[in-house]
Parts: structure tokens; C-alpha cells; sequence
């Protein structure tokens, strides 16, 4: 019962953390200062599940599954993990940068369309390559 204890309140301070930024927003509040709110409260739950690995481990898991697992194997998780989100949010600053000067650029000449799309769609590879990046990694796991 205690490890689903455990298990739920990452869970629930993520989600309620989510509400506040939500509400503080509405309320007029800067949109960097919600940010570092999510980072902070990101920061906290990692620090709780550091502190707490029987978090990590809320289900029964059968031993011979235990015996098998080795520290490479969660290690490549986490870099299939990060490999993906920092290429995504790679990417995403690559559009938002990319896509309102095509814009721009087809709303003056449309016959610029062609030539502009082409940084968007570069922006976004960088996202698809972190992602097979990441797959390859996983199947290498198994």
C-alpha cells in the first residue's frame, strides 16, 4: 500500500503544479514565471524520486525480471529520453523561428513558398533524427 502511496504523490504534485501554472497565468501573471514554476516543480518530483526509489519500483515486479535488469539498460533509457527531448526541443526552436519568416516571406511573394519551406522541414528533421536516435538505442536494449 505504501508504494502505491508513493507512487501517487509525484503524480498528484505534478498535476496540481500544472493547475497552479494554469491559474497563475489567468490571473496575469508573467508567462517566464510559469515556466520556471514547471521547471521547479519538475525539479522537486525528480529530487523526490531520487530520494525515494521505491517510487520507481511502485509495481511487484516477478525477481527473475529483477535478476535481468542491469544499470545499462535503465542508463539507455534515459538517453533514448534525453536524446529525444533535446531534439525536439531543438527542433521546436528551430520552427518557431523558421515558420513566421516563411510566412513573412510567402505573404510578400508567393513564389517564395518553396524556397522557405525548406528551413521548416530542416527544423523539424532534427526532431525526426533524435527520434530514430532514440529507437535505435531502445532496440539495442532488448
Amino acid at each position: 500500500m505504501l508504494d502505491y502511496l508513493l507512487f501517487f504523490i509525484p503524480a498528484a504534485f505534478l498535476v496540481i503544479s500544472v493547475l497552479i501554472a494554469i491559474k497563475s497565468f489567468e490571473k496575469g501573471k508573467s508567462p517566464k514565471r510559469t515556466v520556471l514554476t514547471q521547471i521547479c516543480s519538475f525539479c522537486a518530483v525528480f529530487a523526490f524520486c531520487a530520494i525515494c526509489p521505491i517510487v520507481t519500483h511502485a509495481a511487484e515486479v516477478a525477481p527473475e525480471a529483477v535478476a535481468a535488469a542491469s544499470d545499462a539498460t535503465g542508463l539507455g533509457y534515459i538517453a533514448a529520453g534525453i536524446c529525444t527531448g533535446l531534439s525536439c526541443i531543438g527542433g521546436g526552436i528551430a520552427v518557431g523561428g523558421s515558420a513566421p519568416a516563411a510566412i513573412g516571406a510567402t505573404s510578400e511573394d508567393p513564389k517564395n513558398f518553396g524556397k522557405s519551406i525548406i528551413f521548416v522541414a530542416l527544423g523539424e528533421g532534427c526532431a525526426l533524427y533524435g527520434m530514430l536516435i532514440s529507437i535505435m538505442i531502445i532496440s539495442s536494449l532488448g
